[in-house]
């Protein structure tokens, strides 16, 4: 039972949906210290969403906006936390819902594509049905991509990654929004765009932001990318975090 007069429950709601993800086969052991380290530097945040990470969030609203192949890339981290909200996106924007994992099971597929052919994705990509091709100069099993979908992808959405992976598909010429806690990893300093914010409160809020820019014209969308430096971002994000113990 969870004591809703506790001063962490938020916080502990999330704890146990990660937790029963991680009972039900959604979620990898190492995505349990995965969440744990994410909540020190939400901590550090405020546990808020600053002014800069809703820029940021309006800036990634724009980019799917204006991308001809978008795809959201899910994993078990996002699956346990925001399911409901990438399924909202998903069918908002009319895109492909693509599974990866690094700790790679038939079983973990299984779980993860139910939980979305629940929530009525119609366009799963990344089950053990799907066609792939592996990531150029990129190891392991976070390599292999849907032909259909991260391969023909533009824009890739890669929340709670894998500094690696991202490198890579940045590499290809991919823009790259991505949602990270930690302003120093490396998926935060390689992608287009690094939203720095807990991605439960990054989800309802990029719907919120897709929904009010698909009025603007594509100039004026474009307009707001072209404005846009990541490394400005980041820098506001860490200096955010440094004026609260000041």
């Amino acid at each position: 039972m969870l004591n809703k007069n506790h001063p962490r429950y938020q916080s502990l709601v999330y704890r146990d949906k990660i937790v029963k993800a991680h009972e039900n086969g959604i979620l990898a052991d190492s995505g349990m210290i995965a969440h744990g380290r994410g909540e020190t530097f939400d901590y550090l945040i405020g546990e808020k969403t600053t002014d800069n990470s809703q820029n940021t969030i309006d800036v990634a609203a724009c980019y799917f906006l204006t991308s001809k192949n978008p795809v959201l890339s899910v994993n078990g981290n996002t699956t346990a936390l925001v399911s409901e909200e990438i399924a909202q996106l998903a069918d908002l924007l009319d895109i492909p819902v693509e599974i990866n994992l690094y700790y790679r099971t038939p079983e973990r597929i299984v779980n993860i594509e139910k939980v979305y052919r629940d929530l009525g994705v119609k366009n799963i990509l990344g089950t053990d049905d799907d066609d792939f091709i592996d990531t150029p100069d990129l190891d392991g099993p976070r390599s292999p991509v849907s032909i259909e979908g991260i391969k023909k992808a533009d824009l890739v959405f890669i929340p709670l990654e894998d500094g690696d992976r991202a490198e890579k598909l940045y590499a290809l010429g991919k823009d790259i929004v991505n949602v990270d806690l930690n302003p120093l990893s490396r998926t935060a300093q390689t992608s287009t765009v690094t939203i720095v914010d807990n991605i439960v409160r990054v989800m309802p809020a990029l719907i919120k932001s897709v929904e009010k820019y698909s009025n603007y014209d594509n100039s004026d969308l474009q307009e707001k990318i072209d404005k846009f430096n990541n490394k400005v971002n980041l820098d506001t994000a860490i200096h955010d975090i440094i004026k609260r113990f000041e």
